[in-house]
């Protein structure tokens, strides 16, 4: 795995980002933040006190608050 995706539930770029990244064949670990403090929290550091997803954090340690897959699949292939 080399990047995490932070989430809802209800949420529809969510949903969407996550359609369009399985249909690029694209494999994440998702956290629900809702369900996890922890999680919440760190979204919010990554945010200016927001939980605003979707949020990703790579494992180079950097994120994307709501990237489009291109984004993320140009991110994968510079990791």
């Amino acid at each position: 795995m080399t990047f995490t995706l932070y989430s809802t539930s209800w949420c529809g770029p969510c949903k969407r980002l996550k359609r369009q990244l399985v249909e690029l064949g694209i494999t994440f670990q998702e956290v629900d933040i809702e369900l996890s403090p922890q999680a919440a929290a760190l979204v919010e550091s990554l945010n200016n006190g927001n939980q605003m997803v979707p949020t990703l954090v790579f494992s180079d340690g950097t994120s994307m608050t709501n990237p489009s897959a291109m984004a993320v699949k140009e991110k994968l292939s510079a990791l």
